[in-house]
């Protein structure tokens, strides 16, 4: 039976104590749709994922991957097939009003009403979050967001960057320790998106959790300390970003030199070189097995200037269209 007393969580600050190592917990979490014919869409497959407390967590995927049945599933929105959830410690099943008022999620859709201001909007979502009218923090929000001088202004009339501002700011009425943002970048201009990142890195480094979806992998890879990536509605990869990055044990380095080539030296035999011209060299390496002073050793004893130099290195996008690409 749900808890409907509980009362709602709150985000952490440095000298709360008892604190979850786990923001999110999930254990054999199961999904499954009925589909056009009576045929079954497996979305989750029995996952078993661990966001841990304080940081910023990719959740990254195709489309059609899952991703969206997971953050539904804990905020409420999608019953579940089988296992079991855990938002902030609390279990989704036997505490469900406390479970959903310790996560925030700013969904991907641009879904307000358009009769209403963005004052009137945050002060009914808060009514419905069981915010008594004493502690609610509407004009601090607003502010924080950017939307103090259009706190009064229809939403309809809000530019898209407002709006997706203002679904952040309705995800932060109840002060949940946990906030999901589900492809909050879709669609915005550089200037937004460069402004909303601050929020967020401000919003976390004062203990607030945060997991992140998107495809502009770039985003994550810069954002994120751990990224879980999902495909076929399992997990297949999860990892600190740096480690996962580093999967790939590939490398470029690119030379011009001063000296025409016509063929290859032999003294650069035992490497993987390409001749593209233009007095450039391209070698393809392994980290672990080559390092690159052995390259710049050969090159030199080959009689050949160094003019420029650069190298090249994996990135997240590779790593994920390697995942994602070798799962049947």
């Amino acid at each position: 039976m749900n808890d409907t007393s509980a009362q709602p969580a709150s985000a952490p600050d440095a000298a709360s104590e008892n604190l979850p190592e786990l923001a999110i917990c999930a254990r054999g979490l199961d999904k499954i749709y009925s589909g056009d014919n009576g045929a079954a869409v497996h979305a989750l497959k029995a996952i078993d994922l661990d966001v841990p407390r304080g940081g910023i967590f990719g959740l990254l995927g195709p489309n059609g991957a899952g991703k969206s049945t997971f953050i539904n599933i804990l905020a409420g929105l999608v019953i579940k097939t089988g296992g079991t959830a855990k938002v902030w410690d609390i279990d989704i099943d036997r505490h469900a009003r406390a479970a959903r008022a310790a996560i925030g999620v700013v969904p991907q859709e641009l879904n307000l009403d358009a009769f209403f201001t963005p004052r009137e909007l945050l002060e009914l979502q808060a009514g419905l979050y069981g915010v008594p009218p004493r502690e609610r923090r509407t004009t601090e929000i607003l502010e924080r967001v950017g939307l103090t001088d259009r706190a009064e202004a229809f939403s309809r009339n809000l530019s898209g960057g407002m709006r997706r501002r203002l679904l952040v700011a309705k995800a932060l009425v109840h002060n949940p320790p946990v906030l999901v943002l589900d492809e909050p970048t879709a669609g915005v201009d550089i200037e937004l998106r460069q402004s909303l990142w601050a929020f967020v890195r401000e919003l976390n480094a004062n203990g607030t959790t945060v997991v992140l979806t998107t495809h502009y992998l770039e985003e994550a890879e810069e954002l994120c300390d751990r990224i879980a990536i999902i495909n076929h509605g399992q997990v297949i990869a999860c990892e600190d970003t740096r480690a996962l990055v580093g999967r790939l044990d590939n490398k470029e380095l690119r030379l011009t030199v001063a000296e025409d080539i016509a063929a290859l030296p032999g003294a650069l035999s035992d490497f993987h070189v390409d001749l593209p011209g233009d007095n450039r060299l391209v070698f393809r390496y392994r980290t672990s097995e080559t390092e690159v002073g052995a390259i710049l050793g050969a090159v030199a004893a080959a009689g050949l200037t160094v003019t420029d130099l650069t190298t090249e290195e994996p990135d997240l996008e590779d790593v994920f269209l390697e995942l994602t690409r070798a799962q049947p």
